[in-house]
């Protein structure tokens, strides 16, 4: 990770517990605060009013409150399912595992297209082959590149002005092609950058990720389930994993309600094959508000993609880390229960109520 500024969010969570309502009554918009938290707007570009008001709310100084580190961080995504419980680890590797038509080419595609938006260069290492779905990845890349060669070349050429994410196939796993790529860009000193890895052969699904991969800093494993009742995107919120996740990488608030999240879907899962085959009322009473929430949590984390629309109907929704764990704790805290998990399935925020 390269040296930058960024703000001190666990010392500004821990002295402002409400940051969200106290940054506004400071005439801060909440929105900007969120993002300087996330990374989503860089500290270099804060207006100083507003750093300056950060640090009166926490007590301390501006030099307290920016600080320079090379500390993991994530890369927000805009996908509440993937932020949530599986984040994106900036200048990590992300493994897809999936069996044939689960939509790993149209989330990689996805991810492109919001990377792009964000400001990323994108770049496509092609295969060669014609796997159902790589031309919407190809789509959504700013590069579409065929060579180690050529992958280096343009990564070099951007390494100033973007950060970067590279979709590559694990034939380039296998090969070492990447491996030997990424010692290449560590001699030319380029910026680090992420990496998405796919599996268009869909073999790795029958071996371990780490054997599959190799090293990697965030595992999305794709549901069977999922897909048979059309829940997109298809992660297990149980078994994806992220190791920003581990250690004090992750904000305190994120992290509590994380895995407030996973226990509560564990938990669902259990009950819900027990529902399926004897019904709702053969469950414990105390459980049948756990496993309602669960549905509506499971519902809540559908989410349309902007380059699904001609298909869905349905406009893309991009949610900040901020609103997904408060629209995930209101749920959690059950503030929905009298919302039907129909209501929830495949949109955007909560509706705030007032």
């Amino acid at each position: 990770m390269d040296e930058e500024l960024q703000l001190n969010v666990p010392l500004l969570r821990r002295r402002v517990p409400n940051l969200t309502s106290a940054a506004q009554k400071a005439g801060l918009r909440a929105a900007t605060v969120s993002n300087l938290c996330t990374g989503k707007i860089p500290v270099g570009r804060a207006e100083v009013r507003t750093l300056v008001a950060l640090a009166a709310l926490s007590g301390c100084s501006l030099d307290e409150l920016i600080i320079r580190g090379s500390g993991m961080r994530m890369i927000e995504t805009g996908i509440k399912a993937l932020d949530l419980l599986a984040p994106v680890v900036r200048g990590g590797t992300v493994g897809f595992v999936a069996r044939p038509s689960m939509g790993q080419l149209v989330l990689l595609a996805e991810l492109m297209h919001r990377m792009n938006k964000r400001g990323y260069a994108t770049i496509f290492w092609d295969p060669g082959t014609d796997a159902p779905g790589i031309s919407h990845v190809k789509e959504q890349s700013g590069y579409v590149l065929s060579t180690r060669e050529e992958v280096y070349h343009q990564i070099v050429n951007l390494r100033e002005e973007k950060d970067i994410l590279l979709g590559v196939d694990r034939s380039t796993v296998l090969s070492g092609e990447l491996f030997t790529l990424r010692e290449s860009l560590k001699e030319a000193g380029a910026r680090p950058i992420t990496a998405a890895l796919v599996d268009m052969a869909c073999e790795a699904a029958d071996e371990s990720a780490s054997e599959a991969y190799g090293p990697l800093d965030t595992l999305w494993r794709f549901d069977p389930d999922l897909i048979s009742r059309g829940i997109y995107p298809a992660i297990d919120p149980i078994t994806s994993t992220s190791t920003i996740t581990e250690g004090n990488y992750l904000d305190a608030a994120h992290l509590a309600v994380q895995q407030r999240t996973r226990k509560l879907l564990r938990r669902y899962r259990e009950l819900r094959s027990l529902v399926q085959v004897h019904g709702l009322g053969k469950i414990a009473e105390s459980d049948v508000p756990l496993y309602k929430r669960g549905e509506r949590l499971e519902a809540y984390l559908a989410q349309p993609f902007f380059v699904s629309e001609p298909y869905t109907q349905k406009s893309g929704e991009w949610l900040s880390l901020y609103e997904t764990l408060d629209d995930a704790k209101r749920i959690l805290d059950g503030e929905t229960d009298d919302v039907e998990a129909t209501e929830l399935f495949f949109k955007g925020r909560l509706e705030v109520r007032s």
